[in-house]
């Protein structure tokens, strides 16, 4: 499955960092929410949309996935690497940590939604 992945979109602040990850036949927005001064993650919430722009609704009827515990702290090390030192002077595989990423959040999804 292809896909084109979108950090820090321009609409990002200190507070609110959005991510986008855009999927051949629909896309996931990521919310980030620091507190402070950008310095503490506290909060992860996700939607998937149409490429159109359509609201996709998870299997129990909600909109959002709010990331909790296990995953959470997953989130925040795969995010750690994509800001990473090595990362950003390509010392490390980019495109493996791109992958894992990508993977974590597709397997979230998968779990929470319903395609048909």
């Amino acid at each position: 499955m292809n896909y084109q992945l979108q950090l820090r979109t321009p609409e990002s602040n200190l507070t609110l960092v959005f991510h986008a990850i855009v999927f051949d036949s629909f896309k996931v927005n990521v919310i980030e929410r620091y507190t402070g001064k950008g310095t503490k993650l506290c909060e992860v919430v996700l939607k998937v949309r149409t490429l159109d722009d359509q609201i996709v609704h998870r299997k129990d009827g909600f909109i959002k996935i709010k990331l909790k515990d296990e995953d959470f702290e997953m989130y925040k090390n795969l995010t750690r690497t994509l800001t990473s030192y090595d990362y950003k002077n390509k010392l490390i595989n980019r495109n493996k940590a791109d992958e894992d990423f990508v993977h974590f959040l597709l397997r979230i999804v998968i779990i929470n939604y319903d395609f048909n």
